[in-house]
């Protein structure tokens, strides 16, 4: 994932609506709208200085955070810690697989992949060696078939794990040059976000072979992505504010959103119809997907600093980010430090959601 310290406004901003690129499918949301908000902080802490991923394990009633050298896995929705998964260093993505009851995560210092239990946390397995740093992963249930996104400059391949086994079945070799988030149509294609190129992979899922390369309009650095399987729609964020559709058979472009600065992930919320996106401008862009053509950003939500990615509970319809504070920046110039003692995670939910 990206990594981008910045300054965050303090600024919150009511509801928004864009003008809609294309219309006169059939509607698949009619709802009310409901605003989201703040509704729990959960404190972390501690001493590491690097976080990246979340992940929701929405039956097993847990949350996993990314964080440093380890995961931290919270109860949810409590907040409360129920452990950590240690030995996982420079952590970056997580995959539960709850019906063979295992966890995944990627180890971008080791260039090893951690298998876990899902309910003692115990480290089962490392699997290496994988290729450049692995970063995000994603399980398709169609091919079952766990991928890994190896996220190195010039790397450009992916992974392929037997999540039976626990062993490396092939490579995907795309010839990208950055890859970020990865999604699959459950129908045999899969797709890779390519931040350096602007484009998005497509490939196989059985033979593993590459199908073709997309373009994503006015996209620029895309990086996190959420498919929609249902309505054969593939949406990417990129670094220059804009969220990009496109069909997942065609590639055609389908529309364009305007979003929040410098996003780093989305998630969809398939029942309602919404789609998350994290920005590091200290926002959560909120968007209706009015038809499989049309969409409209009905608001966004203040987070906080840090809060550049997310997870998702299909259960409560919650979304979660990370938060952490930043101190001055250095005389001498650079990146403003992360202060490790602040950092934590906050609940974004709708009145009425159950979470405390």
């Amino acid at each position: 994932m990206r990594v981008r310290h910045t300054i965050f406004p303090s600024v919150i901003m009511s509801v928004l609506a864009l003008t809609p690129a294309l219309a006169g499918k059939k509607p698949v949301a009619g709802k009310t709208e409901r605003s989201f908000s703040i509704v729990s902080h959960f404190d972390i802490g501690g001493t590491d200085t690097g976080y990246d991923y979340l992940r929701v394990d929405s039956a097993g009633h847990s949350l996993y955070v990314a964080h440093g050298n380890r995961v931290e896995v919270l109860d949810l929705p409590s907040g409360k810690k129920r452990g950590d998964i240690e030995g996982t260093h420079g952590v970056h993505g997580i995959e539960v697989i709850a019906d063979l009851g295992k966890g995944y995560t990627t180890d971008g210092k080791d260039q090893t992949v951690t298998v876990f239990d899902r309910e003692s946390l115990k480290v089962l397995k490392k699997i290496q060696p994988t290729g450049l740093k692995p970063d995000a992963l994603q399980y398709d249930s169609h091919s079952r078939q766990l991928f890994i996104v190896n996220g190195g400059t010039g790397d450009g391949t992916l992974t392929v794990i037997d999540p039976v086994t626990d062993t490396i079945k092939g490579t995907v070799t795309l010839g990208a040059s950055k890859l970020e988030e990865i999604g699959f149509d459950g129908r045999g294609r899969g797709f890779v976000n390519d931040e350096a190129k602007s484009m998005v992979f497509v490939f196989d899922t059985a033979t593993l072979a590459k199908i073709g390369e997309w373009k994503l309009g006015r996209c620029e650095e895309p990086t996190g992505m959420a498919v929609d399987a249902l309505h054969h729609r593939l949406h990417s964020v990129c670094g220059n504010k804009v969220m990009a559709v496109l069909d997942t058979d065609t590639g055609r472009l389908v529309t364009e959103v305007m979003i929040g600065d410098g996003p780093d992930g989305m998630v969809m919320d398939q029942e309602r119809h919404l789609l998350f996106v994290s920005n590091s401008d200290g926002t959560l862009d909120v968007i209706r997907q009015v038809t499989s053509d049309q969409y409209v950003r009905v608001q966004v939500v203040a987070t906080g600093p840090g809060a550049r990615t997310s997870a998702f509970d299909a259960a409560t319809g919650t979304v979660y980010v990370p938060t952490v504070q930043f101190g001055p920046a250095p005389t001498s110039g650079g990146r403003k430090p992360m202060l490790p003692a602040t950092f934590g995670v906050l609940a974004i939910a709708t009145e009425g959601a159950p979470v405390k």
